[in-house]
C-alpha cells in the first residue's frame, strides 16, 4: 500500500527547496518502509543543493534520519514492524575487501544504492506520478521513506528520535574522527577549526578520549561559545593567523588538528599547526575544485601526517549503539547540540538558517 508524505525536495540548483506531497510505496525485497520521527538538517544536503555534490535532480533530501518501522519488505528479518532504527547513507555490500576488512564507509559499492533503494528503481513519485530521487539512498527529508534494510541500524525505543537521528551523521562524522581515524590519546592538545555540528561533536569526542587541551576555532563568536559548553578549554577567532596562535598556545602545535569546514585553505592551515610527528585530520567536504598545499620536505623531516576521515570512519553497526551508550551515560551530548526545531514545511528556513552558521544542528521533526 502506498502512502502520501510531505518531503522537502530540490528541483533547481541554489533555489530554494521545495515541500510537496510525494507518494512513498511500498517495501520490495529486502527492503523497509519507515515512518521518519526527525532528521537533521546536513551540510551535506546543502552541498547537494548547490551543486558540490554532483546527484540528480528532482532530490528529495535528507540522509540523518530516525524513524519508526511501519512495513518490512520479502526477506527482512532482522527489523519489525514497530522497531526504532536510524539511517545510515553508506550502503556496504559486505564482500569487497574494504568491507570485510573492517572499512565499510570506503566499500567499492556504494554507487549502487546512491539515489535509490539497492534494486536500483525509485520508490516516490511527485503529484505528476514522476519518479524522485533520493539523496544517499536514504530521502529521510520526508514523512516516510523506503529503503534498503542496510541501510537502517536498529536502535533502543528509550532514545529520542530527534537525538538518535544526529547519530547518523554529525555525530559519528564528529566523534569517529576522534574515535577510529586519530585515535588521540590521553592528555594529548587538540585543535578543532570550525565548530558547526561536526566540529562540536569533534570537540565532544576529544573531550571524552581524554584530551588535555582542546583549542576551538571559529569565525563567528556565538560557535565559539557553543564550543566550551561542548568542551572546549581556548577558543581562537578564526579571522587571526590561527597556526601562529596555535604554535603559541601548545608551545610547538597541536598533537592533532581537525578541518571541519570543507577548505583546502584550512585543511593546510591544520596541517602547518600540528606539532612534529603530529596528525591533522580533514573531515569537511570541500569543493570538487578545492585543493590543499603543503611543504613535501616536512613529511619527511616532520613525520607530520595529514589524512582523511569519512563519516567517523566508522562500522555503523558498532559505531551507532556506542555513540548512543555514551549518551545514555550522559557523556555524550545530544540534546544540547539541537540549537533549533523545525516542521517539515520550515525545510528552506531550516536550510537559510544552516547556511548562516545561525545553528549547531538544526532538525526537522515530524
Amino acid at each position: 500500500m502506498s502512502r502520501k508524505a510531505r518531503a522537502a525536495v530540490c528541483r533547481e540548483h541554489n533555489k530554494p527547496v521545495v515541500v510537496e506531497e510525494i507518494t512513498v510505496d511500498s517495501p520490495k525485497r529486502g527492503e523497509v518502509l519507515v515512518k521518519l520521527g526527525a532528521c537533521g538538517v546536513c551540510h551535506s544536503d546543502l552541498s547537494a543543493i548547490t551543486g558540490t555534490i554532483p546527484l540528480p535532480l528532482p532530490l528529495v533530501l535528507g540522509h540523518e534520519g530516525a524513524g519508526v518501522v511501519e512495513e518490512v519488505g520479502e526477506g527482512v528479518s532482522e527489523l519489525a514492524k514497530g522497531d526504532h532504527v536510524i539511517f545510515s547513507f553508506i550502503y556496504m555490500c559486505g564482500k569487497c575487501r574494504f568491507c570485510v576488512s573492517g572499512r565499510p564507509v570506503l566499500c567499492l559499492e556504494q554507487g549502487k544504492a546512491l539515489t535509490t533503494p539497492l534494486e536500483g528503481t525509485s520508490r516516490i513519485r511527485d503529484a505528476k506520478g514522476e519518479s524522485l530521487n533520493i539523496f544517499s539512498g536514504c530521502g529521510a527529508m520526508a514523512e516516510y521513506a523506503t529503503v534498503s534494510a542496510e541501510n537502517l541500524i536498529k536502535i533502543d525505543p528509550k532514545i529520542p528520535l530527534e537525538c538518535a537521528a544526529l547519530v547518523g551523521c554529525a555525530v559519528t562524522t564528529g566523534v569517529g574522527a576522534v574515535f577510529n581515524t586519530a585515535k588521540i590519546e590521553p592528555g594529548s592538545t587538540v585543535a578543532v577549526f570550525g565548530c558547526g555540528g561536526v566540529g562540536l561533536s569533534v570537540i565532544q569526542g576529544a573531550r571524552i578520549a581524554g584530551a588535555e587541551k582542546i583549542i576551538a576555532i571559529d569565525t563567528l563568536e556565538s560557535k565559539l561559545a557553543m564550543a566550551k559548553q561542548f568542551g572546549a578549554t581556548d577558543v581562537l577567532d578564526g579571522k587571526e593567523d590561527a597556526v601562529k596562535a596555535l604554535k603559541k598556545m601548545t608551545g610547538g602545535g597541536p598533537d592533532y588538528a581537525f578541518e571541519c569546514v570543507g577548505s583546502g585553505a584550512l585543511a593546510e592551515a591544520a596541517y602547518r599547526a600540528i606539532r612534529r610527528g603530529g596528525v591533522a585530520v580533514v573531515v569537511g567536504v570541500a569543493k570538487p575544485s578545492d585543493s590543499t598545499s603543503l611543504r613535501s620536505m616536512t613529511l619527511v623531516f616532520e613525520e607530520k601526517t595529514l589524512t582523511g576521515s569519512y563519516f567517523g570512519s566508522c562500522v555503523p553497526r558498532v559505531d551507532f549503539p556506542r555513540m548512543l551508550a555514551l549518551y545514555l551515560k550522559g557523556e555524550l551530548k545530544l540534546d544540547q547540540l539541537i540549537t533549533k526545531r523545525y516542521g517539515i514545511a520550515e525545510a528552506a528556513q531550516a536550510f537559510t538558517d544552516l547556511e548562516s552558521g545561525r545553528n549547531a544542528r538544526g532538525v526537522i521533526v515530524f
